[in-house]
């Protein structure tokens, strides 16, 4: 498969992580919503477990098979990312219900960063933390006109952040 092609279903599986992650995040905050969340709970931080470890999976493959090189906006990212599949993983072999409160924050600080780093790509002209050998403006990817590897891992959080917020609120 060309990298293009990992690219479009990497764009794909986000999109389906940002439906998932928008349905928790409306299911915990709209009274009476999580009805359903209830009987899913089991499921809920094994899934955001599987978001995590498909977007470290993603930004490994685009480091280190595809050969992209990583801004300073996407090495923060990956910080939070990376941290989230032990976290998750830990939290599920302990059984510990409060699971999704390790998790919530790093998806959120995750998330504030992937949003910049977009909005950065989107609006070159304002500069940046990067350098000139791997400036955060840069667009590696660009699947279906607007999906670019801070998007993914934007959706990747939302994903996280919602199934998170969702296993704390069906409690």
């Amino acid at each position: 498969m060309s990298t293009a092609q990992v690219s479009g279903f990497f764009a794909v599986l986000a999109l389906g992580s940002l439906v998932i992650g928008c349905w928790g995040i409306v299911a915990a905050l709209v009274p009476g919503a999580d009805g359903r969340a209830r009987q899913l709970r089991p499921a809920l931080l094994p899934l955001a477990l599987a978001i995590a470890s498909v977007s470290t999976a993603g930004s490994l493959y685009y480091s280190e098979v595809a050969g992209y090189l990583p801004c300073e906006m996407c090495w923060y990212q990956r910080i939070c990312m990376y941290a989230l599949v032990p976290v998750l993983a830990v939290a599920l072999v302990r059984r510990d219900r409060w699971g999704g409160w390790y998790a919530l924050p790093l998806a959120v600080a995750g998330l504030g960063l992937s949003v910049y780093h977009y909005q950065l790509q989107l609006f070159p002209s304002q500069g940046s933390t990067c350098d000139a050998e791997a400036p955060c403006t840069y667009q590696w990817v660009d699947s279906l006109g607007f999906v670019s590897i801070p998007f993914m891992a934007g959706c990747g959080f939302i994903g996280v952040a919602g199934l998170a917020l969702l296993s704390l609120r069906s409690e």
